[in-house]
């Protein structure tokens, strides 16, 4: 009978709920998600799950000129890895391909990059613990289809999950510790699975919502630079590309069942929001990009999120772990609590009203 009702919602969703495709209009849509039995796992569910996070990956590209980090990256994660294998399960966002030759598709210039990162480093993902990268974003296509199946390929090999390319793989299921956690990834860009496209948003969290436990959504939108720490109300804009609305686009998602929202694309950090009890960060900023990327200033925080939620996807706890960037080496930790501080700052100016407690060691907490 669930199941029943479930179809007969998502249909008359899709024929009456007037979202108008491409243009990013999130209606509520609170009305439309109904929780469903999931089926018995033969392994015991945890009772909690501890997931971390990160932003941008780029370790080192071979194009146009060769930019790589010493001793084939190997230092690369020596500060982060404890921390990201602590977690039951990594994510992060690959910034670039993973192959060994082609041409790019892009014409290089001082407003546009191309990223080919050598496959010889790509086992030092899996070294540093990650479970699941986005390709939801503007260079996961520099090379074409042949860099994209590369990747692909790639990170197949390693037992990595992906997700967020149109036509693809739009997203995933991972099991851990008996439960199934779901994970969308949404971009900009025509080829990936657009967070602007409502319509696209509504069919894909309906459709994985029902088959897991946990629903993680990775996006890649926002203006870019130093000055767009801040999140802004409406639509983003930046060299006449639309980079989404993220506040409509995030609680929508959690709307629709999303337990945890993360961002990355502007390359610097931004606010985090309790919303309906499910955790949103809108930008995590750059964390492993030595070379290739600027990470001058606010560039080169690199914070790592860790979360720690039930088995029904609700906000228990969370940290920031505070890393900042060094040119060649990557992500180092930050002994200062700079990092902690932006993000505190940020949460507090641009989320009026906002459950989320941040304290000075990073440690966040619902708001009593």
């Amino acid at each position: 009978m669930r199941r029943f009702l479930l179809s007969l919602i998502v249909l008359t969703g899709i024929l009456t709920i007037g979202y108008t495709v491409g243009a990013g209009n999130y209606l509520s849509a609170s009305s439309v998600y109904v929780h469903e039995e999931i089926p018995k796992s033969p392994f015991k569910k945890a009772d909690t799950i501890r997931l971390a996070m990160t932003g941008d990956i780029m370790m080192g590209t071979t194009y146009p000129d060769t930019a790589l980090p010493a001793k084939g990256g190997r230092m690369l994660f020596n500060d982060v890895k404890a921390t990201l294998r602590a977690a039951d399960l990594a994510f992060g966002n690959l910034e670039g391909t993973l192959c060994d030759s082609g041409v790019s598709r892009k014409t290089v210039s001082k407003i546009s990059y191309a990223f080919r990162t050598p496959t010889s480093m790509s086992h030092l993902l899996k070294d540093a613990g990650y479970d699941f990268l986005s390709l939801a974003n503007n260079h996961s296509l520099d090379f074409g289809w042949v860099g994209m199946k590369s990747t692909e390929h790639v990170l197949d090999s390693l037992g990595i999950r992906y997700a967020g390319v149109k036509g693809r793989k739009e997203w995933t299921i991972i099991e851990k510790n008996g439960l199934k956690i779901g994970v969308c990834a949404f971009g900009h860009n025509h080829y990936t699975v657009l967070h602007t496209d409502s319509a696209a948003v509504f069919r894909i969290l309906t459709a994985v919502r029902p088959k897991v436990d946990i629903l993680v959504v990775s996006f890649h939108g926002g203006a870019e630079g130093r000055t767009r720490s801040h999140l802004p109300y409406g639509k983003e804009m930046f060299y006449e590309e639309n980079r989404g609305n993220l506040r409509d686009f995030a609680h929508y998602c959690v709307d629709l069942g999303a337990d945890v929202v993360f961002g990355h694309g502007p390359h610097v950090v931004r606010c985090m929001e309790l919303y309906r009890n499910r955790l949103i960060a809108y930008s995590l900023g750059n964390f492993c990009t030595p070379k290739g990327i600027s990470i001058a200033g606010v560039s080169g925080y690199a914070p790592i999120l860790t979360l720690e939620v039930n088995h029904k996807g609700e906000f228990l706890q969370g940290r920031i772990v505070p890393f900042i960037q060094r040119w060649g080496i990557g992500p180092r930790v930050d002994k200062t609590g700079t990092v902690i501080r932006q993000i505190r700052l940020l949460s507090n100016e641009d989320i009026p009203g906002n459950p989320l407690l941040i304290d000075k060691n990073g440690m966040l907490r619902r708001k009593k």
